[in-house]
């Protein structure tokens, strides 16, 4: 059973990182051609960094057991 809920939770956080990832590159290759980043896409961004922080925080949780 911890076999496989390791494998689903490895999977998981993968494409979460890669999301992840992937979304920090757009956003790098935007600002490198002049765009600033407006007061809502800072909302957003802000939102999602926390949102990441708490996935991690319980993802570490959910690894002791």
């Amino acid at each position: 059973m911890d076999r496989i809920l390791n494998m689903i939770l490895r999977q998981v956080i993968g494409r979460v990182v890669n999301r992840g990832v992937d979304a920090g590159f757009d956003a790098a290759a935007r600002r490198r051609n002049g765009g600033e980043l407006d007061g809502e896409a800072q909302a957003q961004s802000r939102d999602a960094s926390r949102q990441t922080k708490s996935f991690i925080q319980l993802a570490r949780r959910i690894g002791r057991f």
